[in-house]
């Protein structure tokens, strides 16, 4: 009798594994949904539709975007840990998702290093420290002497607790002793047009959604938190330029999937991710915004996987103490 169950277990997980394999190896063989962590028209979003588009011919299915917001992108992160493990839901992470969060929620409903299967990295993107048009400031040193003079009505606006424009702004705020009016935003594409209305005075963003607005002088751009010049924008000085070297700040996007999620489907998805970074085009607009694309050795699941890890282990010291003081 227990030689009978045990023959029925194992072909049952035998058959289970056969179709899990099949189901593998003919994927995809309906759309896939894409979570976005914000609201449409942020940086987050302009990435993951231009390389949608591409990864969506080489996989011969439509991806579909979904915009979940709320928490700082913590929201969306926890509907994409939740999905099937199927290759039909993955999201488009970022530092603020997959690093900072960990610092800034201590009841984090996810692991960002162990609960997803990272697919690859899209993306690099500086950041910038961002004011409205008509604030009274030339440089950086400038701006921060009007922010401390105007403190106690000084707004600063952020895409949400755990967001990149959050935690790269608490950075900058730690640095010089400032302590503003925080204004939250579902995205970083309502949080600046916010300043461009001159309803807020000032956020950090990143560079994918600025170059424009900065060009046409809707807004003032003091400082790219990056060692070098923007190409993009070479008139903006970088924060060792500035005067404020300690302000690192560049962000990130990446494709993850659930945890479990088979290894054929993490490969497939992650040659249509690198298919869309040496597509032309799409090259072309992305560097046109201001962002990286990384190298080929970057591009990896593992190294994915490592920077994740290493992005937790710098930020949540320097959040910690922003949120401490």
């Amino acid at each position: 009798m227990m030689k009978t169950i045990v023959v029925a277990i194992c072909g049952l997980l035998v058959a289970y594994h056969g179709t899990t394999a099949a189901r593998a190896s003919d994927y995809p063989t309906q759309p896939i949904t894409l979570i976005i962590p914000f609201a449409a028209g942020g940086p987050t979003d302009v990435v993951a539709r231009l390389l949608s588009e591409s990864m969506s011919r080489t996989l011969g299915q439509p991806i579909v975007i979904e915009n979940v917001v709320g928490a700082g992108g913590t929201t969306a992160a926890i509907r994409a840990m939740r999905a099937p493990a199927d290759g039909y839901t993955i999201i488009m992470g970022h530092m603020g998702t997959h690093a900072a969060a960990v610092a800034l929620y201590p009841k984090l409903a996810y692991k960002p290093s162990t609960d997803f299967e990272p697919i690859g990295l899209a993306v690099l993107m500086p950041v910038l420290l961002l004011g409205k048009r008509d604030i009274d400031a030339r440089n950086l040193k400038e701006f921060i002497a009007y922010a401390r003079r105007h403190e106690g009505q000084l707004t600063m606006a952020h895409a949400g607790v755990g967001s990149v424009s959050y935690a790269t702004c608490m950075l900058f705020n730690s640095l010089i002793g400032l302590k503003p009016k925080m204004v939250a935003f579902q995205g970083t594409a309502p949080a600046i047009n916010a300043l461009v209305a001159g309803r807020i005075d000032y956020l950090c963003d990143q560079v994918v959604s600025a170059v424009p607005l900065i060009k046409a002088g809707s807004i003032r751009a003091y400082v790219v938190g990056t060692t070098a010049r923007n190409p993009v924008l070479p008139d903006v000085p970088t924060a060792v330029e500035a005067g404020l070297p300690e302000f690192q700040a560049s962000a990130w996007n990446a494709l993850f999937a659930p945890k479990g999620t088979p290894k054929a489907i993490i490969d497939s998805l992650n040659t249509a991710l690198g298919k869309a970074l040496d597509d032309e085009k799409v090259r072309s607009h992305l560097l046109e915004l201001g962002s990286d694309i990384p190298d080929y050795d970057k591009r990896t699941p593992q190294a994915l996987s490592q920077l994740v890890k290493s992005e937790i282990a710098r930020w949540t010291p320097i959040l910690s103490k922003a949120g401490g003081e």
